[in-house]
């Protein structure tokens, strides 16, 4: 099931498709042949239950420490298209995993990072071309641990409970719906908050290499180590890593197998933020591409969808359902049908699962993991009689 994977330079993206929801064919990504460096693995809906999480490893000779990788000397760097309208302490953390939340603060707020010569904020979002100057860097002195705190001891308990996998550099946890990632206005319990507990005999602690919305469910992906961090932060810019989604929609989409190809742009309000599809130019635009297959219908009046997102924009899967008049379930951003009503017995909460990540082991090998249905996804299947050991069709959307 698994196989190793070659990284490679991805190849330059083509801004111009503009056609959106045309139909992808098995045949389509035959034709394309193999990347360069071996063939991706091949998506397949099987339970969770029956196929755990695999992991194959062969280990490599030493790489240079994530030390070594941080600037000694101020430097400056062009921003990408991946990294076009990524806020600035995102740009930071992706480009040097191995530094804290605080440095990235510190740097930014006394002004040793400028982005085409100006101040900026932390929160600021950054376009593709400009230049970032960047300090030099250095990671902070590690804190010592001591013993766990009845609470501390609880809080280690709810995430061995998440588990779906570990090693010594990888985790890989089945969020819960409504626990969110990481902190906001307000939130005093998440994902990087809870992680202060996994601190190493060396007092590092486990880092976000992603991120899945709050109310999404599922496969989250955590680095232990500096290493890891900066392996599979590279993996998902390098769009290396694959990543399906399930959900459940109105309605029944045509074709039953597209391309959805937009761009979007934040739109912000004093109540809201929301993603707007926009046009190419846009101040703040980004070009988003999801691959969408039909798995079953509940009749005419609900669908359950996979989703393979080739980017990674805020929002974009449920964004896109919403642009092709398809909404997801439950989402209180983007579900815009009047007067439509949800069939009794299903909960009114998002119908939105990361079920599967697929990316290359920091040590060589692939990691290959897959949440199950939450309780209120679950409970929906079967009012609605969807089988979810159903050969998953995503399969044949191209990775593209």
């Amino acid at each position: 099931m698994s196989r190793r994977i070659k990284r490679t330079d991805p190849k330059p993206r083509s801004r111009d498709e503009r056609k959106e929801s045309r139909p992808s064919k098995a045949r389509s990504a035959k034709k394309a042949g193999p990347r360069p460096g071996g063939k991706p693995p091949r998506f397949t809906g099987e339970r969770a239950e029956r196929r755990p999480p695999k992991v194959t490893q062969e280990r490599p000779a030493p790489e240079k420490p994530v030390e070594a990788l941080l600037p000694t000397k101020v430097q400056t760097v062009k921003v990408t298209a991946d990294e076009n309208n990524m806020r600035v302490d995102r740009f930071l953390e992706a480009r040097f995993p191995g530094l804290s939340f605080s440095h990235i603060q510190r740097v930014v707020r006394k002004g040793e990072l400028r982005v085409d010569g100006k101040r900026v904020d932390s929160k600021d979002r950054l376009e593709e071309g400009q230049s970032v100057r960047i300090p030099p860097l250095k990671l902070d002195t590690p804190k010592t641990g001591g013993p766990l705190s009845e609470a501390a001891q609880k809080t280690l308990a709810a995430l061995k409970e998440m588990t779906i996998f570990e090693d010594d550099d990888v985790l890989v946890l089945n969020k819960p719906a409504g626990l969110a990632v990481q902190g906001g206005s307000g939130m005093t319990r998440h994902i990087d908050q809870m992680l202060e507990v996994m601190r190493d005999a060396k007092g590092q602690k486990p880092r976000l290499v992603h991120r899945i919305d709050r109310e999404t469910s599922g496969c989250l992906l955590i680095a232990k180590t500096r290493f890891a961090a900066s392996h599979l932060t590279g993996a998902f810019r390098s769009r290396s890593a694959r990543k399906v989604y399930w959900a459940l929609v109105p309605g029944l989409p045509k074709p039953k197998q597209g391309r959805i190809s937009t761009f979007l742009a934040k739109e912000e309000s004093e109540d809201d933020t929301i993603m707007r599809v926009a046009q190419h130019g846009d101040e703040g635009a980004s070009h988003a591409v999801t691959y969408y297959a039909v798995v079953e219908t509940a009749g005419n009046k609900l669908t359950w969808v996979s989703l393979k997102p080739v980017t990674g924009r805020t929002h974009q899967l449920r964004a896109h359902m919403a642009h092709i008049g398809h909404p997801i379930v439950g989402d209180p951003k983007y579900f815009n049908i009047e007067n439509w009503q949800l069939p009794g017995g299903l909960q009114n909460r998002l119908h939105l699962l990361a079920r599967r990540i697929v990316i290359p082991h920091p040590r060589g090998g692939v990691i290959d993991a897959t949440a199950p249905l939450p309780a209120h996804m679950q409970q929906s299947w079967n009012l609605l009689g969807l089988d979810g050991s159903r050969f998953d069709p995503i399969e044949n959307a191209p990775e593209e």
